[in-house]
């Protein structure tokens, strides 16, 4: 009877905080501030709130005052510049052990040490200026000393297993976002000497194992918990490097294309979600961005015919207009194909019952999103812009009051998470060059 009566009167309690919750959420009209840290309590807080559907955000408070976004990016980029490692790396830790928060406490690896220098190239720092450029040098030769010392006949660049990004975005997803940050830099690199060329020696390096993992459909092998994102990822790589010069194997780029946009189905307006763990934002923001190639070459195919007078002024996308600007109709037909796809993708991507993801925020979501802006960027998508507006509200308004970001699932690490956080947040500082690298 004790044990009965203790279970009831817990029970009692919880029914009674919930509904306490839920009224404060129905009867509180304020919205919260970006100031102010809405998941200010512990972790558990903020995933009790989301649970029960009470997180809300006001999308109108990023573009319309820039000095807020800066504000959380300076704290954001302060905190991480303190969680650096002493070898120059970062670390997500393992997956075994999500509940290790502490930046200092987990190994570094490379995947995560990629995708914090490339926020703090992102970000105005390059090797020899910016207030973090100390730190960007010290991940470079941190990476390139990974790269350098991998076999030449190993699959990975790194002998950690386990990672949270390893888990979730695949085995591979070191050598990919690796090479995304060399040939980000490549690009701030004028100078032609043997810096430059180490670094290049080292692109080429990571490509030929992504290419070398790549599976018989388009995709790549060993995709994690949601492989779909790994894919994303390696297209990325293959399309950025090979502009910057890099040995890419167009068959390999054109299959990851292609495979790309069979998830989406433009009639159904809807995802294959199976490699995507079964949630359609992984899938739909990895098919909008790899059909941003095929956006973008249609529209400016299209612009340079009209203006050639080949076209009428008010002349759209489609097959026959493509052929018309001198396109052969087999090229004509995956371009447009790859347009509509994109199109469907990027605004079926902006969905609010897609951008709840998982349910609440993990690392995954944070790149899906990332992906999705950069997608409709390329494409020279206008609407980027009220997907920032609408991006940049929700993420300032969870940015823990340390200034950094944290999942609530899978990818936990505040490392990744505020990397992610702060690409994201910055991605319109670097439409030139994402428009460039395609």
């Amino acid at each position: 009877m004790k044990f009965r009566s203790k279970t009831m009167a817990g029970l009692l309690f919880v029914a009674g905080l919930g509904a306490a919750l839920l009224l404060a959420a129905f009867t509180n009209k304020k919205k919260p501030s970006v100031e102010t840290e809405v998941c200010a309590a512990p972790e558990k807080a903020c995933i009790f709130k989301t649970f029960l559907g009470l997180e809300t955000y006001d999308t109108a408070l990023a573009i319309h005052n820039r000095s807020l976004v800066e504000s959380s990016l300076n704290k954001g980029l302060a905190w991480i510049a303190q969680a650096q490692a002493q070898n120059g790396g970062w670390g997500a830790g393992s997956h075994h052990r999500q509940d290790v928060r502490d930046p200092h406490a987990v190994q570094t690896d490379p995947a995560t040490t990629a995708l914090v220098a490339m926020a703090l190239l992102r970000n105005g720092n390059t090797l020899v200026k910016g207030n973090y450029s100390s730190n960007l040098s010290k991940a470079l030769e941190y990476l390139l000393q990974t790269v350098e010392n991998t076999p030449e006949q190993a699959r990975f660049i790194t002998q950690l297993t386990n990672t949270q990004p390893q888990s979730k975005l695949g085995r591979n997803i070191d050598a990919i976002l690796t090479s995304q940050f060399f040939t980000n830099l490549l690009h701030y690199l004028k100078e032609d000497n043997a810096q430059k060329q180490r670094i290049q020696k080292a692109l080429n390096k990571c490509i030929a194992k992504i290419q070398q993992s790549q599976d018989s459909d388009g995709s790549w092998k060993d995709g994690g918990w949601a492989p779909v994102l790994q894919s994303a990822l390696a297209n990325n790589a293959l399309e950025t490097a090979k502009e910057a010069g890099a040995k890419v194997d167009d068959r390999a780029l054109n299959q990851s294309r292609t495979y790309l946009k069979s998830n989406y189905d433009t009639k159904t307006n809807a995802a294959v979600t199976g490699k995507a763990a079964g949630v359609m934002l992984y899938s739909v923001s990895g098919s909008a961005r790899g059909a941003a190639r095929d956006a973008q070459l249609a529209e400016e195919t299209i612009a340079k015919a009209k203006k050639e007078g080949k076209l009428d002024k008010d002349a759209k996308v489609t097959r026959e207009n493509l052929e018309k600007a001198g396109m052969s109709k087999t090229e004509a037909e995956v371009v447009v194909t790859g347009y509509g796809i994109r199109n469907a993708a990027a605004k079926r991507a902006q969905d609010d019952d897609v951008l709840r993801g998982f349910g609440n925020n993990g690392g995954e979501e944070f790149v899906s999103f990332l992906m999705t802006g950069e997608s409709l960027i390329i494409s020279g998508d206008n609407s980027w812009k009220s997907w920032f507006e609408k991006t940049t509200g929700r993420l300032m308004q969870i940015q823990l009051n340390d200034g950094s970001w944290q999942g609530h699932h899978c990818i936990t690490s505040p490392v990744f998470c505020t990397a992610t956080c702060l690409l994201i947040l910055s991605i319109d500082k670097n439409i030139d060059f994402l428009v460039k690298m395609k």
